[in-house]
C-alpha cells in the first residue's frame, strides 16, 4: 500500500510492477539482471482518487498518462532492483500529492488611476528625452 496522505492511500492491487532489463554502466551485471521496473497505475479507473484529483493528475503526468488511463513510470536510476522499485513508488507519490493542490482562481484586477498616469507620464518623458535625439544640423553647433 503507498500511502499518499490521512485520506488517500493507493492499494497494491491498483499498481503493476515489471521488471526489466536496464541499459548503461554496470558490465556483465547489467546484461542477466532484471533492475529497471517499470511502474504502471491505472489512475483512470482508480477508486481511491477523487475526479478532480484525477484531471489534475493527468495535466501532471504529461507523456507518462497513456490511452486508457494509466500512468507509468520507468526507473533505472540504480543497479539495485529494490532501489529502483522505492524510487517509482516515490515519483508516483509525488506526482499524486501535486495533483491534490488546487490551483487557486485568478482574479481579474485593473490598474489604478494613479498608476495609469503614473506610466503615461513616465512614456511622454521618454518619447522627449528620445525626440531630443534628432540629427545635428551644420548651423546648430
Amino acid at each position: 500500500m503507498l500511502r499518499i496522505n490521512n485520506d488517500i492511500s493507493i492499494q497494491d492491487w491498483e499498481m503493476t510492477e515489471q521488471f526489466v532489463r536496464a541499459s548503461g554502466a554496470g558490465g556483465q551485471h547489467v546484461n542477466k539482471v532484471s533492475s529497471a521496473v517499470e511502474l504502471r497505475f491505472e489512475a483512470a479507473s482508480s477508486p481511491s482518487l477523487p475526479e478532480p484529483v484525477k484531471r489534475r493528475l493527468k495535466r501532471v503526468a504529461g507523456r507518462k498518462w497513456t490511452l486508457d488511463g494509466a500512468i507509468v513510470i520507468q526507473v533505472q536510476d540504480t543497479r539495485s532492483q529494490a532501489r529502483n522499485r522505492e524510487i517509482a513508488r516515490e515519483r508516483l507519490k509525488e506526482m499524486i500529492e501535486q495533483a491534490l493542490v488546487v490551483p487557486k482562481k485568478r482574479i481579474a484586477t485593473r490598474p489604478s488611476k494613479g498608476a495609469i498616469r503614473r506610466r503615461i507620464q513616465a512614456k511622454k518623458q521618454r518619447g522627449e528625452v528620445k525626440s531630443l535625439r534628432g540629427k545635428v544640423t551644420p548651423g546648430e553647433e
